[in-house]
């Protein structure tokens, strides 16, 4: 019976395991979709979507902060836009 409840234990692990690493790919592609789509305005992001850029950011920033990780808003924001956010700004916004 320990088999079983070792074994139930280890897929959990590996289940959980393969759900984050599914979940890290889909957030990467979300971000390479918007990088890829810098025209998409964070305004029409938020109208159509009810958030934008700068909220992932900051999801981003607060998630790091749960698991005692420093990242700054400005990091965040880095992270998000593959730039700091002056230059995407700049460069992109209309």
């Amino acid at each position: 019976m320990t088999d079983d409840a070792s074994c139930d234990a280890k897929c959990d692990a590996t289940h959980d395991a393969t759900r984050r690493d599914i979940e890290a790919a889909v957030f990467r592609r979300l971000l390479a979709h918007l990088d890829d789509n810098k025209s998409v305005q964070n305004i029409d992001l938020m109208n159509l979507a009810g958030f934008c850029r700068n909220c992932l950011a900051k999801w981003y920033a607060a998630a790091a902060q749960e698991r005692g990780e420093e990242v700054d808003y400005e990091s965040a924001r880095e992270t998000i836009y593959g730039m700091p956010y002056s230059e995407w700004k700049a460069r992109y916004q209309k």
